[in-house]
This record gives C-alpha cells, sequence and structure tokens, in this order.
C-alpha cells in the first residue's frame, strides 16, 4: 500500500517529491496519491500521551484502513509513538495487522457472533467486544471446543443506542462473563454519542451511567481490571473520562472533532492528497465545461486538467464548490468531477504545464485546504472525507 521512501524535510519541494514517488513506485505513480506525513503521526500521538495521566493507555483506533491513511504504517508509528493498544472494527482488519508482525493488543470494536469468528478471532489473537450475555455463551462454548480462553472486553450502553448491553443490566452481565469459562473479562466499556458537543450535558450524563454501573459492579464483588470511555472528543476535552485508556480516531491523524476542542492539544494533520496536471488548454466565452455543463466560461480562460476523481474518493458534491492549491495559490475548480478527473480554471496562473503538482487536501506555501474545508461545503464530518479516498491512490510515507 506503501510506496516510496522515508523522506527528510527537504522531500517539500517539487523536483525531490516527484523523484520519491517516480522512483517508490516504479515509475507509474504519476497520477494521483495521497501522502502520510510519519512525523505529523507520530507528533499526534505524543500530544495526546501529554494530556493523559501516567496509568492511563493510549489506543489508536485504525479501523477502516486507519481513516484511509494506511492501517499497517499508521499502527507501526502509533506504537512506537507511545501507543500500546490498536482498536479496529472488522475481523479482516485485525488479521491485516496480525500479518504485518504487530503484537500489539487489539480491540475488535464490531460485535461478532458465528462460531467461524470466534475461531479467527482465537486464532488471530484478538479481544472481542462482548455485548450481550447470548453472545457471551456463545464465545464460551466455542473456545471451550478450542480448549483456549480469551480476554474480553463487555461493553455497555449508556446512551449511544448502538451495540452494548443496558447499562441498568450491567451487573448481571458482567457477572455472567466473569463467571464463564475460558473468558477473561479485559475491560468493561462505552462509548459516548455527543462527546463532540459544545454542550456537555449529555455526555455527563451518561458518564454518571458508566460511573453508576462500575459501582454496582463493584458491590458484586468484581473489580474490572481496566475501564474505559473516552473517543477523541472526550479524550480532548475533560480528563476525568479518561478512566484506565482512551480510543482515540480522529485526533491521531491530526483532525478535531470539534472547533471548540482546538485549544486542547497542537495536533497536525498526517495527510495531504495531490494530484498532477495531464492537460491545460484554452477555451474561449462561452464554452462549457464537463459534463452537463454545470459551468461555462464567462471570459477567454485557461483550463487545466487533474488525474483524479470521484472514484479516487473527491466527492462529486464538490463540483463547482472547491478550491485546490496550484503553486500556493486558491484555484477554482470548475465543472462536474468526474469519474477520473476534474477541472481547474487557471487562467491566473502563468505558463502552467503539464505535470505540476496540485494539492486538493493538505498545505502549499502559506495556504492549506482541510477535510474539514470539504466536510463544511457538502454538511458532513471530516471521517467521512478522510474514509473515502480510495485504494487505487498510492499511499505514499513522507515527512515534512
Amino acid at each position: 500500500m506503501w510506496s516510496g521512501e522515508k523522506t527528510t524535510a527537504e522531500s517539500t519541494t517539487k523536483e525531490s517529491r516527484q523523484t520519491l514517488l517516480g522512483d517508490g513506485d516504479g515509475g507509474l505513480c504519476q497520477r494521483a496519491w495521497v501522502e502520510m506525513d510519519l512525523a505529523a503521526l507520530t507528533h499526534n500521538v505524543k500530544e495526546l500521551k501529554n494530556l493523559l495521566s501516567p496509568h492511563t493507555e493510549l489506543m489508536a483506533v485504525v479501523k477502516a484502513d486507519a481513516y484511509g491513511h494506511g492501517a499497517v504504517a499508521v499502527s507501526q508509528i502509533a506504537l512506537q509513538a507511545g501507543a500500546s493498544w490498536l482498536g479496529v472494527a472488522t475481523i479482516p482488519e485485525g488479521i491485516e495487522l496480525r500479518e504485518a508482525g504487530i503484537e500489539a493488543p487489539i480491540l475488535l470494536l464490531g460485535a461478532t457472533h458465528t462460531p467461524e469468528q470466534v475461531k479467527a478471532i482465537a486464532h488471530w489473537h484478538l479481544q472481542p467486544t462482548i455485548c450481550t450475555a447470548k453472545q457471551a455463551l456463545i464465545f464460551s462454548e466455542v473456545l471451550a471446543d478450542l480448549n483456549q480462553s480469551l480476554p474480553v472486553h463487555a461493553k455497555l450502553d449508556t446512551g449511544m443506542s448502538r451495540l452494548g448491553t443496558p447499562w441498568q443490566e450491567a451487573t448481571e452481565f458482567v457477572q455472567l462473563v466473569k463467571r464463564l469459562p475460558n473468558l477473561k473479562l479485559a475491560s468493561i466499556y462505552s462509548h459516548l454519542a455527543t462527546a463532540d458537543s459544545p454542550d456537555p450535558a449529555v455526555m455527563r450524563e451518561q458518564h454518571q451511567r458508566f460511573q453508576q454501573a462500575i459501582e454496582q459492579i463493584k458491590i458484586a464483588g468484581i473489580n474490572p481490571p481496566r475501564l474505559h470511555l473516552a473517543n477523541s472528543a472526550a479524550a480532548l476535552a475533560d480528563p476525568a473520562l479518561h478512566y484506565d485508556l482512551v480510543r482515540v480516531g480522529l485526533a491521531t491523524y491530526g483532525l478535531y472533532p470539534a472547533p471548540h476542542l482546538q485549544s486542547s492539544a497542537n495536533l497536525k494533520p498526517a495527510i495531504q492528497v495531490k494530484a498532477r496536471v495531464t492537460q491545460v488548454k484554452t477555451i474561449e466565452a462561452g464554452t462549457g465545461v464537463s459534463y452537463g455543463y454545470q459551468f461555462i466560461a464567462q471570459r477567454q480562460t485557461q483550463i487545466a486538467v487533474i488525474g483524479i476523481g470521484y472514484a479516487d474518493g473527491i466527492p462529486r458534491n464538490l463540483s463547482n464548490k472547491m478550491q485546490v492549491l496550484v503553486r500556493g495559490q486558491f484555484v477554482r475548480q470548475v465543472g462536474a468531477v468526474t469519474m477520473d478527473q476534474l477541472m481547474l480554471d487557471v487562467t491566473d496562473i502563468p505558463n502552467l504545464e503539464v505535470g505540476e503538482v496540485v494539492t486538493l487536501l493538505g498545505k502549499d506555501g502559506e495556504n492549506k485546504i482541510t477535510a474539514d474545508d470539504w466536510a463544511a461545503i457538502l454538511g458532513t464530518i471530516s471521517w467521512e472525507i478522510l474514509c473515502g479516498f480510495k485504494h487505487r491512490l498510492p499511499r505514499v510515507a513522507v515527512h515534512y
């Protein structure tokens, strides 16, 4: 998935980056690519660790191919920088990390139920989330047949209304998990629904429910080995939510879950999306551009064609609404974004040449474009933007 070699700060120049991409991908990485700044990722993990007390561990959530950044590379860097756990959504995501030689504990955040899934989890030494009593019984029975024990994590629903046993039933649920053979209770956890909201009322209510559930579990004679509740937003918002472990996804990649949390840590976006100019042409006033003529030139216009489109993860709904950076200047995208290409109005960029690099997300000179910018235009969230970049875009490791 990753091409190229780690570079130094000198590789921020156009010439050195082109050499990196050409040499690193057999000369084929000439169209478009995703750059992952390994130094920024390392910085973010260390910055997040600095927010935590010494007894609180950091889980880097690397599901969905590490939010489009590349799960194996991100996991390796995050663990080197101070994370001690990894979080994935599916069994294949966990297997990919194990096959890459990663030995850190991996929490499977999604629900699993079938004997085949249990066997795979046990074989690859993953740690499952147990959401219901029925699921716990299935795991115990299959593991008994395998003559194998497995650490498991009991999940409570404190208000997300997604996975987990209702918090009011937590004591009975955890007692069952605790007494079933072949299950080793590794943690009890829940997930917050509104931690990114400026209004903390719902978050505090969920926190209180979690606390009440844990108190009742302790009264029943069970001392949970590990508690965790905080996602990225909660980790940034309130140390009282940190417990023994925080599960950090978006913040690992240098983005903030909400604007009001930006003062909590100095995060650096780790991803940049680049593409090359494939043709430059002049069109006359009155000429339409791309499918449906959503843009018609009002003057003689220089048009640059860029080798990236919605099949690569550029949302088509950004058509005629987005800007890119060319030579450090903002340039308007015009016409409908197509499957493999999009067009720019480069009339104000003199002598633009085929092969020059365009920054769609990232920084060029003093200007930058972020996933938050796209999300604001589209009325969505930055998570969706990051997860949308397809695998035909090579991931290139760089240091800025």
